[in-house]
């Protein structure tokens, strides 16, 4: 139907259109079984479908709950039988009728209301509908830019409403299991002061501050630490936070996080809070017992097996260091190199020349120059590389891998982060491509002892791997200006199947050692004072010893929905460009409003 006839069709059907005129719903279209059979019941909702079958009608009446098949009859209510001829998909209507069983053969098992229909006796139109730009249904095939641009449409969907359903459930779980633990929920500003160490700041001028600007909060974090500092012992807050950084699929420029800190607490209070109340989730959502403790590992464990500090445990391929077997190869790039790691692939041996090519390509993305390989076989190890490798070597590598026949081996040789991230993150790419991962198992893991600071090329100094508020390990405190790059944090973050779900730290409580850590970083005294000296006066009145986590809400819910984006589960997302296709935001402002703001735009290059 062309958009001219679409609108043609709703004003004809204008003279139907009612209001409620005092007609009340009994029910949802999900909730009506055979033990409402005879029940006068009263629906309302859209049209999924609308079928006509000889002289009935069949209509699917769809709400957020679910689907109820209603049937108009000519020989039960002849004029609403007449008049249901104009209903088309999306129309808004509600309907009086009785509950009856379907006929045999007819019923649908896969409906919670499968077993019955209602025949309609009455019914109102309430709106109409243009035809909408795709199919309101799971099965639909619309690109992701056009149904975020129809999002109010996307939302009708079935599996978008069970996300937001699901996202509200974990949401009601969180805050019952932490109002159980003795938590207070206390909202902190969205307008606050722009601050360094993070991510870049979304600023908001001020119209009665003149030339002066606020930031959106990245997180609460000095807010919460100064409500430790205020008495209240156990905070949280769902709260929304605000960062301007490129996008990708786990990530949002406004996100939602749950945020919590915790007075007279460590690590061990922390961490041992935060697995129950991920059971407490879980036993909400899948009616499963998680059990715990979750295992932990030490940062530098994870990344020498693993190569990412969010390891995914789900399956094998841990990365094994070869440095010292083939420190004197005739492989000059072995030989030379600070770091050798090899991974195996059970049953690799069958991978095409093709498929090893894209996953050469796939590394470079990560600063490698290529993969290096070899198939183990029956009587040679064939590869372009084999020839340079010693007996001993072979035997060394062999020992080291538990290698087979049938096995492919794929090796990195180069600086430390670049062998890391090419091999752990290569590793991840096979096992989806590969199918290696176990479906519906969840495995949780901390990762604990991560380094302090680490070094920042773009900046030429060392950052915060966390945030500067984040207290040293025990010992540590003395490294922080002489050997930062060894230099070892309080911090610890919970991963789920290789995903960073939550992440928190023992915060720093002195204001002296806070001091000490923003010298550390680089940050001119006059700056740090001007820019934290709120903060640092707090710390200086009295603050307890206090630590806290926070998790990734909407990430969470990515997961556990088995979503593959977090777009899938939040209302309104952002596409990767940051726009909001919907609203068609960002837009220009008039230039009476940057005039009330004392902004004026810099002419852009054509």
């Amino acid at each position: 139907m062309s958009e001219e006839q679409s609108q043609d069709l709703q004003l004809e059907h204008q003279k139907y259109l009612q209001d409620l005129g005092g007609w009340s719903r009994t029910h949802t279209c999900a909730s009506l079984t055979m033990a409402n059979n005879g029940e006068t019941v009263c629906l309302m909702g859209w049209v999924q479908f609308r079928r006509d079958h000889g002289g009935l009608i069949f209509v699917d009446l769809r709400d957020r709950d679910g689907l109820t098949q209603v049937v108009f009859s000519p020989d039960i209510a002849p004029k609403a039988h007449e008049d249901a001829h104009i209903l088309r998909s999306e129309y808004v209507i509600a309907i009086s009728g009785y509950v009856r069983p379907r006929p045999e053969g007819m019923k649908n098992p896969n409906l919670v209301t499968g077993e019955i229909e209602v025949v309609v006796h009455d019914w109102k139109l309430l709106n109409t509908s243009k035809t909408p730009p795709f199919a309101i249904e799971d099965r639909c095939d619309a690109g992701e830019n056009l149904r975020l641009a129809w999002r109010f449409l996307d939302l009708r969907r079935p599996r978008m409403q069970q996300a937001l359903r699901l996202r509200h459930t974990i949401a009601q779980s969180i805050r019952r299991y932490l109002d159980d633990k003795g938590f207070l929920e206390i909202e902190t500003p969205f307008l606050t002061k722009s601050t360094p160490e993070g991510a870049r700041d979304f600023l908001v001028p001020s119209r009665l501050n003149p030339g002066q600007f606020y930031a959106l909060p990245q997180s609460p974090q000095l807010f919460k630490q100064i409500l430790m500092v205020s008495g209240f012992d156990r905070y949280f807050q769902i709260v929304h936070c605000f960062r301007d950084e490129d996008l990708r699929a786990d990530r949002q420029p406004e996100f939602t996080q749950v945020d919590l800190e915790m007075s007279f607490a460590d690590e061990e209070t922390v961490m041992t809070l935060s697995e129950g109340l991920m059971q407490a989730v879980f036993k909400t959502v899948f009616n499963k017992d998680l059990p715990t403790p979750f295992p932990r590992m030490p940062w530098v464990e994870a990344m020498a097996r693993f190569g990412v500090d969010k390891p995914d445990t789900r399956f094998g391929m841990e990365l094994v260091d070869i440095t010292t077997i083939v420190a004197h190869s005739g492989f000059k790039l072995f030989a030379q190199a600070k770091l050798v790691k090899a991974m195996k692939m059970t049953g690799g041996e069958a991978l095409t020349r093709k498929e090893i090519d894209s996953y050469t390509e796939f590394v470079k993305a990560y600063g490698a120059q290529g993969l290096a390989w070899i198939k183990i076989k029956e009587n040679e190890w064939q590869s372009p590389i084999a020839k340079f490798l010693s007996e001993e070597e072979r035997q060394g590598i062999a020992k080291a891998l538990d290698l087979a026949v049938g096995d492919i081996v794929f090796f990195q040789a180069a600086e430390p982060d670049i062998v890391n991230a090419a091999l752990g993150n290569l590793r991840v790419h096979i096992a989806k491509e590969k199918n290696l991962i176990p479906e519906d198992q969840y495995n949780f893991l901390w990762v604990t002892d991560f380094p302090l600071f680490e070094y920042s090329e773009e900046e030429k100094r060392y950052v915060s791997c966390h945030h500067p508020f984040t207290s040293p390990k025990e010992g540590h405190m003395e490294r922080m200006q002489t050997d930062p790059a060894n230099t070892f944090a309080r911090a610890y973050d919970m991963v789920l199947n290789g995903n960073e779900v939550g992440g928190g730290s023992v915060r720093i409580h002195n204001a002296q050692i806070q001091r000490r850590m923003f010298d550390a970083l680089g940050i001119p005294k006059e700056q740090y004072e001007e820019q934290f000296g709120f903060f640092l006066k707090a710390l200086e009145h009295g603050a307890p010893p206090h630590a806290g986590l926070a998790f990734g809400l909407d990430r969470l819910v990515m997961l556990l929905s088995g979503a593959t984006s977090i777009r899938d589960v939040m209302a309104f997302p952002k596409t990767q460009k940051a726009t909001c296709l919907m609203t068609g935001s960002p837009s220009p402002v008039s230039a009476k409003q940057l005039r009330e703001l004392n902004l004026r735009l810099r002419e852009t290059q054509q």
